[in-house]
């Protein structure tokens, strides 16, 4: 995909804000801006969201081709990083509202450590923060994020998983099973 100067210089500026800085505790280390975050591959507090109906499936999107990493990819409904001074929750909440169209109540699952390196040079070294919900209404992706979305039961989600496994993120190929093994199902 051939992108444009204008447009990679947008995307560029979308993505420009700084990131919190922790220790292997989610203590806060400072804070720095995200794509030099990225670059020199320090930990950084980060959240993925998990949204189930109330059959049990779970909501999974697609990245817009223009992210600057995992373009194209299929991944949990939400995934990125609170501003210096905003909760977590606060930030998971919002993220929610600017990709997908939608606020729920989310509740805390888990948290967990991960690195994943990307060929454009940047990496992910996330405290992670997990949390899940349950939506059956409208969804209204903005197409700068998400190419599109459905959902799937984890069974069919397991499956492709061992089947393809290159067609979803780095962050959502560890997280999945954590949830799997923590019953984590309806968003609860």
């Amino acid at each position: 995909m051939r992108v444009s100067f204008e447009l990679f210089n947008l995307m560029v500026m979308n993505n420009q804000h700084d990131l919190i800085l922790v220790n292997d505790r989610d203590e806060e280390m400072g804070s720095m801006e995200k794509m030099e975050a990225h670059r020199k591959a320090l930990l950084h507090r980060a959240f993925s969201v998990f949204i189930y109906n109330s059959k049990g499936e779970m909501l999974l999107q697609r990245r817009a081709l223009g992210k600057y990493h995992s373009p194209g990819l299929w991944t949990n409904a939400c995934c990125s990083h609170p501003r210096p001074g905003e909760t977590t929750l606060a930030a998971a909440q919002r993220r929610l509202k600017e990709e997908l169209g939608f606020v729920v109540p989310l509740q805390k699952a888990f948290d967990f450590i991960y690195t994943a390196r990307f060929d454009n040079g940047l990496t992910e070294n996330e405290f992670d923060h997990v949390f899940v919900g349950q939506y059956e209404g409208v969804i209204l992706p903005d197409p700068s994020e998400v190419m599109e979305y459905c959902y799937k039961s984890p069974d069919v989600i397991r499956r492709e998983l061992g089947q393809n496994p290159g067609q979803y993120t780095a962050w959502f190929i560890i997280a999945f099973p954590m949830v799997e093994e923590r019953g984590i199902s309806h968003g609860v």
